[in-house]
């Protein structure tokens, strides 16, 4: 006997059927066993036996029903609240910068629109996409209306993201995540020379990160491989054209453009452009901390093959990886700093992590697993000094 990976109150969380109308490339929805388990588990959780999954997998799903069933209006209010902050921002960012030729005008609006821009892709973005405000039937903050303040069009990004790598998470062969089809992030991966350019590459990346993203989710390497047909990348290659030419107007023309009129267009264009590759490298940061530091584990296909709903669990649990600190920052993460309890349930509201964290440690403890987080500055340090090591043979 067998089930799929449940998450109904949701139509973006891992496991669900792609939102694009042909998307071949996509896994069919992991068939998870309702007993038993794999015949490999994670070495860190090697000592567990069958009886001590299915333990830890009600336990869990026991912490899931409980946020699920106390969402409300204390948790709407903070979505809105958030949402009407980045907006404030942004529009005041704006107008700063329509007097960008004076020096603080320039540093304090690229500073307004930067912050805009990390709250709208981090704890705003991401999470509506995730379907985590669904439940409040706003169709203004809904996962199948939201389109975010990034170059990568919201319904490949969930394909790739939702659907991709939350379903197989650090699954060497079947997440594509790790390392991005350009990088080599895991031993398993067979060295080539080019790998020696790993650091320069990830260098690189990060200020272009949204560029980067977009370009992963067309899945050029599913096209070469014939998994995805050229009729969904020439769909797909449709929605990014119109997305690139959106933002390239809102940052690059319209806001330059009326800052011309103040004599501070050039400023103005210098001020955008500084806004997005801060959030893009604050992105990058952010996302690379969250599966590639010391202590975050990858798994092989075997590890895999009879995964019950409590080694579903195990694997999100052992791959991700958390940051510690303030409120402020969990925020500017868009909660991400909570990457082990997002992994377990990517649908909760992310201004529940923070409780539901107290509970999945207290969870690891008792079943003798790890449970990896760090300041940020170390797990930064900890996930480049992978990207180093790993452009070695």
């Amino acid at each position: 006997m067998t089930t799929t990976l449940d998450r109904s109150d949701t139509t973006t969380t891992a496991g669900d059927a792609p939102t694009r109308a042909a998307a071949p490339s996509s896994p069919r929805k992991p068939v998870l066993a309702a007993s038993g388990g794999p015949a490999v588990r994670p070495p860190t959780a090697a000592h567990l036996s069958d009886e001590d999954v299915a333990r830890l997998g009600a336990e869990l799903d026991a912490i899931r029903d409980e946020v699920l069933a106390s969402r409300g209006a204390k948790d709407a209010a903070y979505i809105r609240r958030v949402i009407a902050v980045q907006r404030g921002l942004e529009v005041a960012g704006r107008a700063t910068l329509l007097a960008a030729r004076f020096p603080a005008a320039l540093v304090a609006g690229t500073a307004m629109l930067s912050a805009a821009k990390i709250l709208e892709n981090m704890e705003i973005g991401h999470n509506v996409l995730h379907g985590q405000w669904d439940w409040m039937k706003d169709p203004d903050i809904h996962s199948t209306t939201w389109e975010w303040d990034f170059v990568a069009p919201a319904v490949g990004w969930k394909h790739s993201h939702n659907d991709l790598h939350h379903t197989w998470t650090n699954v060497v062969g079947k997440d594509r995540d790790v390392g991005y089809n350009i990088l080599r992030m895991d031993e398993d991966i067979p060295w080539e020379p080019r790998h020696l350019l790993n650091p320069v590459v990830n260098a690189g990346l990060a200020p272009i990160f949204e560029w980067g993203i977009a370009l992963f989710d067309l899945e050029l390497d599913a096209v070469k491989e014939g998994t995805k047909s050229k009729a969904a990348l020439r769909a797909d290659l449709k929605l990014l054209g119109a997305k690139f030419a959106r933002q390239i107007a809102k940052d690059y023309v319209a806001t330059p453009g009326l800052a011309m009129l103040t004599g501070s267009g050039k400023q103005a264009l210098l001020g955008a452009a500084l806004a997005n590759a801060t959030r893009n490298v604050w992105a990058h940061a952010v996302i690379f901390c969250g599966h590639f530091p010391d202590g975050a584990d990858t798994f092989t296909e075997e590890m895999i093959e009879g995964e019950t709903r409590g080694d579903w669990y195990l694997r999100q649990m052992l791959g991700s990886a958390n940051i510690s600190g303030s409120p402020l920052m969990h925020i500017a993460t868009g909660n991400l700093s909570h990457q082990i309890e997002h992994h377990l349930f990517p649908d909760l509201p992310s201004n529940r992590y923070a409780e539901v964290a107290v509970k999945v440690r207290d969870v690891c403890g008792r079943y003798g697993l790890p449970y990896t987080t760090g300041p940020l500055w170390k797990q930064v340090g900890s996930a480049w000094r992978k990207v180093f090591r790993l452009a070695l043979p």
